[in-house]
């Protein structure tokens, strides 16, 4: 039952802060109960209390981190059913959307569970003395080690997989970190239910309390203050390129800076080839109709820019044809919903801007879908043309010839993801443009589109500034976890005192790489 209390120390209280409501977005109305709002006072609580719990955090074995990851995944399924009601409230999402995104959240969970019980992820390495060499070697041991307290920010997209208990949570947890989640304001009760989820976890595998904890804060003021709070180690934060940026200058600037991992701003180009336009140009426009409008285009990996080398008359039709029939869906905030007509409205004025096709027009928060056209020279002449319009929203440029998009590709900033579109006639002018292309973003993807980030070892979502605010990270997949870890080295220190994983018994089974050769996960 939601109650909009905040979740601090193991216990469900109500915050001092200012008090809000959720909305619920098709209906247009606020949602009781109110969720009271943190103070400061809560902050330091919180974070003295993740501070206090890190030390016996970070000691779990690895098959007791990796059982409290699977318990959370089996709490939040035994509350499925009050969890994605309350998620369909809060935003609008249709059903079948939600049960695939809390099936997502479970995954995760449970595919950090694997990974931590492997071990592998520690990157054990182990260079045993050579007294006789000249000059003679130490005994060097490295192992990675936790962060410390992690501060999590919801997502407003994602009510559940990036949200309370979603990929940032999942990693920082499986990593030894001790989260605390500002949640989003967009989709509190949810958060809630999530949040409440945790914290039964963290008491039936006995953890210390202050390893999880859930804020409310309809403003900036509680985010600011976590970030900048001397105990925080690390930030995991998926929103707008303007609120990744200014957590980012809050923990430059402090005595001690620490990494914000921003998912931020992207685009996600789309590479149309000759070739494939002339096979298949009026599918793939089919087929990108359906990607963009997707969820209302409220994805970080939405295609919202088309590079086309010619006039892409097919791909037009058909994505023209999908779109006239498309119905308007809801979008997740009143604020997300104003920014996009306010993008869609400034590209419809634009003089070198010309609207190709509109879909329906809704009513209310519901967001019509759009797509745009102009030149290569047109975007040169306002590069701001290729700014994120966060909504169902896209723009075909068409390019002169090869060179042109290739020199394009060259201009733009870091996105999350590059699709090519491309017939085997195409590949030797795609093997010129790879290059730039892995360059420009963290996943490339062949005759396809973005949306759909399939959580697995192998998954990239991160990319160059701004796509993410640091582009050697992902915080989608196995390798999210490397994000909230360090890497310790080990001198001539006493067996006894090495942590568990470095000891030559290796008692957990660790896979390790021990002088030079790489040996496997012993169970």
């Amino acid at each position: 039952m939601v109650k909009g209390e905040l979740l601090i120390g193991g216990e469900a209280r109500y915050g001092a802060g200012e008090a809000f409501k959720a909305f619920d977005p098709t209906l247009g109305t606020e949602i009781a109960p109110d969720f009271a709002g943190a103070n400061l006072d809560d902050v330091r609580i919180a974070c003295g209390l993740a501070a206090a719990a890190f030390d016996e955090y970070r000691a779990t074995s690895l098959e007791d981190r990796a059982a409290f990851l699977e318990a959370i995944a089996e709490n939040l399924e035994r509350d499925a059913d009050e969890l994605l009601a309350r998620a369909g409230v809060e935003t609008g999402l249709p059903p079948a959307r939600l049960k695939g995104e809390l099936g997502r959240t479970t995954g995760q969970l449970r595919l950090f569970a694997r990974v931590v019980r492997e071990g592998a992820y520690l990157d054990v390495r182990i260079d045993h003395a050579l007294p006789e060499r000249t000059p003679p070697r130490s005994d060097i041991r490295l192992i990675h080690q936790p962060l410390g307290p992690v501060v999590v920010f919801g997502a407003s997209n994602f009510p559940l997989a990036f949200s309370a208990a979603g990929g940032d949570t999942a990693s920082a947890l499986a990593a030894g970190c001790p989260v605390i989640v500002k949640a989003h304001p967009a989709h509190p009760g949810t958060s809630e239910i999530a949040g409440r989820a945790v914290m039964r976890a963290v008491a039936e595998r006995g953890l210390p309390a202050g390893v999880f904890a859930l804020l409310f804060d309809k403003g900036i003021e509680i985010g600011a203050a976590l970030t900048a709070d001397p105990r925080v180690a690390a930030v995991g934060f998926t929103g707008s390129r303007r609120g990744g940026e200014a957590l980012m200058a809050i923990a430059a600037k402090r005595p001690r800076p620490i990494p914000v991992y921003a998912e931020m701003s992207s685009v996600n180009p789309v590479l149309l080839l000759p070739g494939a336009l002339a096979e298949r140009g009026e599918a793939i426009g089919k087929a990108f109709a359906g990607a963009l409008s997707l969820g209302s285009g409220q994805f970080c990996t939405n295609p919202g820019l088309i590079l086309a080398i010619g006039e892409a008359d097919d791909f037009v039709a058909g994505a023209r044809a999908a779109i006239s029939e498309i119905a308007p869906t809801t979008m997740l905030t009143p604020g997300i919903h104003a920014a996009y007509r306010a993008g869609v409205s400034a590209l419809n004025d634009h003089a070198r801007v010309s609207c190709v096709v509109q879909g329906a027009e809704g009513e209310g928060l519901q967001g019509q879908v759009h797509l745009f056209t102009a030149t290569s020279a047109d975007l040169r002449a306002d590069p701001r043309l290729v700014e994120e319009v966060f909504g169902a929203s896209g723009l075909l440029v068409r390019c002169q010839d090869a060179d042109d998009m290739a020199a394009l590709l060259e201009d733009l900033e870091g996105q999350l993801t590059a699709s090519v579109h491309a017939a085997p006639s195409d590949y030797p002018l795609a093997r010129t443009l790879m290059p730039r292309l892995e360059k420009l973003a963290g996943r490339i993807l062949f005759n396809g589109f973005g949306t759909g980030v399939e959580v697995c070892d192998a998954m990239v979502h991160g990319g160059p500034y701004p796509a993410t605010g640091d582009g050697r990270s992902t915080s989608v997949g196995a390798l999210a976890i490397a994000r909230f870890l360090r890497p310790v080295s080990y001198q001539d220190v006493p067996a006894e005192l090495l942590p568990t994983a470095l000891r030559e018994d290796n008692p957990e089974g660790v896979a390790r790489r021990i002088d030079g050769v790489q040996t496997a996960v012993i169970r």
